[in-house]
């Protein structure tokens, strides 16, 4: 028995002892509670009425081009090749002149919001959705940058927003985790994106790799071949007095406390993650609405795990930076404008004919956005300067375009949403007060959102 402070735990405990646990009514369900830190169930709670009760994070690592999608900029046509005044911002690599986007905009939905022609499917939705063409961030390099809008911070050591929220908020279901990371394979920097941090353990994200959708293969271990449930229901419950003993007499632990409560939520998750993530059980016109890509899957996926109670799900487009257009740009995004513009759709069309949009929030973007100016000819660099992001559901004003760039789409110059801002107010929604969400370690409180962010309550109906 591995255990972090004692390994010889069980050497300790007498044979007379031994019985008396096996016999004293430690029931391994309750042992958490009884001996260690709060369980999920026992979370705060809201500090007032949430507008959302779930998050799905749509996670575009890479950074899509911000004038391709949502925030069309016909001066990029005018100056085309040149750099002129607000066009000189300091750039990640060598850039050249501004560079067109060569794909059209209409206006869509009672609205009129500019949605790009890649984003047919989606743009029938867009009275539900609001487009944030204001947002930035700190640094234009992938690793500070995916920590920043994933962690709150642009080093690795702090807990990721999902781990925030279900310190703060708990589970629905306690049978599946509160906060699942969907990704066909693992991203750059993985998992530090989805890290608990000094959050207790059991607020990490549960990563599933979804590249196989056959749930015994999508989830590793999820029989054990060797023995039947009732055998491992009391194989447990053991290893829970025995652990449950080590506690009461070396005092709390909280990283004993989540290997217990980790061991208990794997043996529940043999059979309800069977049914969430067995997509075999949707029917084909379901499937044929969101398409059958990896990141179609991962939209569907989210929907089920969604309505089960599971509090945070955040899908990766991608292993690595799939948006990370360098190279042949144009090229590059129409196709990945194919594979997630019929997905969003479906997801957000999903979530409204089930009645469940209005308690979830949907969030997309990725940790930057692209420059307006050309990198090798038919590229873009990173930019954090300014780039859109949107959400829909869970509380937000539909329909809506808030902040703007400048005439070349490289700065934020109106209504400037920083990360720190959209933590907050993606907080906000969910009932938490991003002030007095903190954890104590290390000698003061922490938070996601720092000392920093505003809530941003002009896009909140």
């Amino acid at each position: 028995m591995d255990l972090p402070h004692d390994r010889t735990t069980s050497a300790l405990i007498s044979r007379r002892k031994m019985i008396q646990l096996l016999g004293g009514g430690f029931g391994a369900l309750g042992l958490a509670a009884s001996v260690g830190p709060r369980t999920l169930a026992e979370a705060p709670g809201p500090h007032f009425r949430p507008r959302a009760k779930r998050v799905i994070q749509l996670f575009m690592n890479g950074g899509p081009f911000q004038c391709d999608l949502f925030d069309p900029k016909p001066a990029l046509q005018k100056y085309a090749g040149q750099r002129p005044p607000g066009a000189d911002l300091r750039t990640e690599r060598v850039t050249g002149g501004l560079m067109p986007s060569p794909f059209q905009f209409s206006r869509h939905g009672r609205s009129g919001v500019e949605v790009s022609e890649l984003l047919q499917e989606f743009a029938k939705l867009i009275d539900d959705v609001c487009v944030v063409r204001s947002v930035y961030s700190n640094n234009p390099n992938h690793n500070p940058a995916m920590y920043l809008i994933n962690n709150g911070t642009m080093t690795p050591n702090r807990p990721s927003m999902g781990s925030w929220l279900s310190y703060g908020l708990g589970a629905e279901n306690q049978n599946l985790p509160a906060y699942i990371v969907l990704c066909p394979g693992r991203p750059v920097e993985a998992p530090r994106t989805w890290s608990s941090a000094f959050l207790p353990g059991k607020h990490q994200g549960t990563y599933i790799n979804h590249s196989n959708l056959e749930p015994a293969k999508l989830i590793p271990f999820l029989r054990n071949a060797k023995i039947n449930p009732d055998q491992q229901r009391r194989q447990i419950e053991l290893m829970g007095k025995i652990n449950g003993a080590h506690l009461a007499e070396r005092g709390p632990d909280e990283m004993l406390t989540a290997r217990i409560e980790a061991m208990e939520a794997a043996f529940r998750m043999q059979f309800e993650a069977t049914d969430a993530f067995d997509l075999s059980r949707e029917s084909e016109a379901t499937r044929e609405t969101y398409g059958k890509g990896h990141f179609a899957n991962g939209c569907l996926l989210a929907r089920r795990l969604v309505e089960r109670g599971v509090r945070f799900v955040q899908l990766y487009y991608g292993n690595g930076q799939p948006w990370d257009t360098h190279d042949n740009h144009d090229q590059n995004v129409r196709k990945l404008c194919e594979d997630v513009d019929r997905p969003m759709a479906a997801l957000l069309g999903d979530l409204k004919q089930r009645g469940l949009l209005d308690e979830t929030l949907v969030v997309w973007g990725g940790e930057f956005g692209r420059t307006p100016v050309s990198e090798n000819g038919n590229g873009r660099d990173h930019n954090h300067w300014g780039f859109t992001m949107w959400l829909a559901g869970g509380g937000v004003r539909g329909g809506l375009t808030y902040g703007a760039t400048d005439d070349f789409g490289f700065q934020a110059v109106q209504d400037k949403v920083h990360i720190h801002d959209l933590h907050a107010t993606i907080l906000h929604l969910v009932g938490i007060d991003h002030e007095k969400l903190t954890y104590h370690y290390g000698g003061r409180d922490f938070r996601l959102t720092d000392v920093y962010g505003r809530v941003v309550n002009e896009i909140i109906s």
